[in-house]
């Protein structure tokens, strides 16, 4: 049925739907309470024609940085490391993805630079933010997965794990968005990475990297308590704190125990890193590498507070049709 050959009743009840977008069952539940019973059925045969006519809800971005903040940082920070790519011809100097010996490595990092570069831009726009996350994506997990030969070779060393989970945690929060923007249709090869259960999958990739991340203060607490700030006391106790608590945030996230509260809190802590370390060591004048490692936990920090917000809903996502 289309909405011109509905009957007058109908085509009424079909605009209210349309208005509230049908999003969840729950609008739907609240249309019958509050319509009569002689309405109901109207509801129902209006319910019918949408659900046949619409397409598909899908979930978009406003473009008002104010109401993203998450999306803005993760595209900020792409957008750093492209600029970083491009200037130096390398990739993030702290990750250093791809092998020496790769031939046209130099080539491969310029690409990758001005991928990342571009698709971040895409981000802030609403025509090509569906398609940047598309290409982000896969890109992002397999940037991730080119840290896997370390692991056959050097499985017992902790700082392996830790250079793949950073790349995993940041993977994480482009997953969070690919599942939120990437418009897939039905069918698509990545259906089953979009939507709730994208989001869900995450969350878990998520939480499962960030426990060796804190695990690198643990085993490696000098070197960590080098980074924190003079001004504060006990350096190593602060190390070991920050190790544990980035390790209870990723098995709260893991096992459902306070996930919200699990994954403000990593969030928190590594904006903590952030604006306590990283940023007086730029605004110092800092080398290549420093400003390498202020982009990356810069890009960390956006991944976790993507991931965080995913728990309340996205408020800052605005429903529309495709």
């Amino acid at each position: 049925m289309t909405d011109a050959a509905a009957p007058g009743p109908v085509r009424k009840c079909m605009a209210r739907v349309g208005t509230y977008q049908l999003a969840d069952e729950q609008v739907s539940k609240y249309l019958r309470n509050v319509m009569s019973p002689v309405q109901r059925p109207v509801l129902e045969v209006a319910l019918q024609a949408q659900q046949q006519t619409a397409q598909p809800v899908t979930l978009r971005l406003a473009l008002d940085h104010r109401q993203q903040p998450a999306l803005a940082l993760f595209a900020a920070g792409m957008i750093g490391l492209g600029i970083l790519a491009l200037i130096y011809g390398d990739f993030a100097l702290v990750w250093q993805p791809v092998a020496p010996w790769v031939p046209g490595r130099t080539a491969l990092a310029y690409a990758s630079g001005a991928l990342m570069l571009l698709c971040g831009a895409g981000l802030l726009f609403r025509r090509t933010v569906a398609w940047s996350m598309r290409i982000l994506f896969p890109y992002l997990i397999v940037w991730a997965l080119l840290k896997v030969p370390a692991f056959v070779v050097a499985w017992r060393v902790e700082g392996v794990w830790l250079g793949f989970g950073e790349l995993a945690v940041l993977a994480a929060g482009g997953w969070t968005l690919f599942a939120l923007l990437a418009d897939l249709q039905e069918g698509s090869a990545l259906s089953w990475a979009v939507g709730e259960r994208g989001v869900k999958i995450a969350r878990i990739v998520f939480a499962v990297w960030v426990i060796p991340i804190g695990l690198s203060h643990v085993v490696y607490p000098q070197v960590t308590a080098g980074y924190v700030p003079a001004w504060l006391p006990y350096r190593i106790g602060w190390a070991y704190l920050t190790g544990i608590g980035q390790m209870a945030s990723g098995l709260g996230v893991l096992f459902g125990v306070w996930p919200r509260v699990a994954a403000w809190a990593e969030a928190g802590m590594i904006t903590m890193f952030t604006l306590l370390v990283w940023i007086p060591v730029v605004a110092a004048g800092p080398s290549a590498s420093d400003w390498s490692e202020f982009v990356v936990s810069w890009a960390l920090t956006a991944a976790a507070w993507v991931v965080a917000d995913s728990y309340r809903g996205m408020p800052w996502l605005a429903v529309g049709k495709r």
